[in-house]
């Protein structure tokens, strides 16, 4: 076979190739978003490696140019280095999630950050100042028992901060499992169209301006704001992102656009699956940060309101500029 049949026959493969092999270069030096790990280039890429193994043998062996020849030659080494690399570190691979691939996850899906955030801000902000201006409509939110076990946790005369008893180590594990299973809730309800995450986001807003708000009424807001003010930058943002992701499901099932339902709410798990990934890692700090800082009665105010600035600042930051020069997250 002549030369020029040869390449004409086979230019097409080597050029999918080395595109490829390109875009593998650029995900490792954080151009570019890393391949899934179900991309068909890495499935097949053995396959064509082994084919260009044998096009280089007939290149050679047949007397083809030198320029071919060394074409070929560069391609098979560049293969090569993929092909029998050392796997990524999984650690390093958690934290590139963390870091990058998170925060631009929740970027992607803003639409629904911003009216997860609304649906939980407003009326958490509305039960506050109704609360204040009419002090016994707290009844009408929590029944007395539940007032009572609020007053007494928040109690300026208080050793501890939030809870009755209980170790640090105890309700940390608490901290984790409750904070966990309401994401989880949020997320979940997603698949009622919606609805179902937007009473959650609503319930749990309305809760919390209660209780803020009758606390700073009768003279327990210092002790309530220096215990939530610290955790609050990772469970509250956590809660929001839930909630969005919860949001993106329903909005899946009922605008799938021209794809079927089915797939786009495979699409919408798969992207509400990795978000909790993420927010069950803020869960878990903000239940560290409970249990060992936030409890703590006998820090001032002054020192509880400067480290949450810095965590609320860290926490804005992440999510705002995280994964920035990337490729958009799917």
């Amino acid at each position: 076979m002549k030369q020029e049949q040869f390449v004409a026959r086979h230019q097409q493969e080597w050029q999918q190739l080395e595109q490829w092999l390109q875009q593998r270069a650029g995900a490792s030096r954080g151009k570019r978003r890393r391949p899934d790990a179900g991309d068909p280039g890495d499935v097949a890429f053995p396959q064509r490696y082994r084919r260009l193994c044998q096009q280089l043998a007939l290149a050679r062996e047949r007397g083809y140019s030198p320029q071919l020849v060394q074409r070929l030659q560069q391609l098979m080494q560049q293969g090569h280095s993929v092909l029998y690399r050392t796997p990524p570190v999984r650690w390093r691979r958690a934290l590139e999630f963390l870091v990058a691939d998170f925060p631009m996850l929740v970027r992607s899906q803003a639409r629904s950050m911003w009216v997860a955030l609304a649906m939980f801000a407003v009326p958490a902000l509305a039960c506050f100042v109704v609360v204040q201006l009419y002090p016994d409509s707290v009844h009408l939110l929590m029944d007395n028992s539940q007032i009572a076990e609020m007053e007494r946790m928040y109690d300026p005369a208080a050793d501890r901060l939030g809870r009755d008893s209980g170790t640090d180590w105890m309700m940390f594990g608490y901290y984790v499992m409750n904070n966990i299973s309401i994401a989880l809730r949020t997320f979940a309800s997603g698949l009622l169209a919606g609805l179902g995450t937007l009473l959650v986001l609503l319930f749990n807003g309305v809760i919390m301006g209660a209780v803020a708000g009758h606390l700073q009424q009768i003279g327990h807001g210092d002790p309530f704001w220096r215990f939530v003010v610290g955790h609050a930058a990772f469970e509250l943002t956590a809660i929001v992102i839930a909630g969005g992701a919860g949001l993106q499901l329903g909005m899946k099932l009922l605008a799938p656009g021209r794809r079927r339902r089915i797939d786009a709410l495979v699409e919408g798990g798969r992207i509400g699956a990795r978000l909790c990934l993420g927010v069950a890692f803020m869960l878990l700090l903000a239940a560290f940060v409970e249990a060992f800082w936030s409890s703590i009665a006998q820090i001032p105010a002054w020192a509880k309101y400067s480290v949450a600035g810095v965590l609320w600042t860290g926490v804005l930051l992440w999510l705002w500029r995280g994964g920035r020069g990337g490729e958009r997250a799917d």
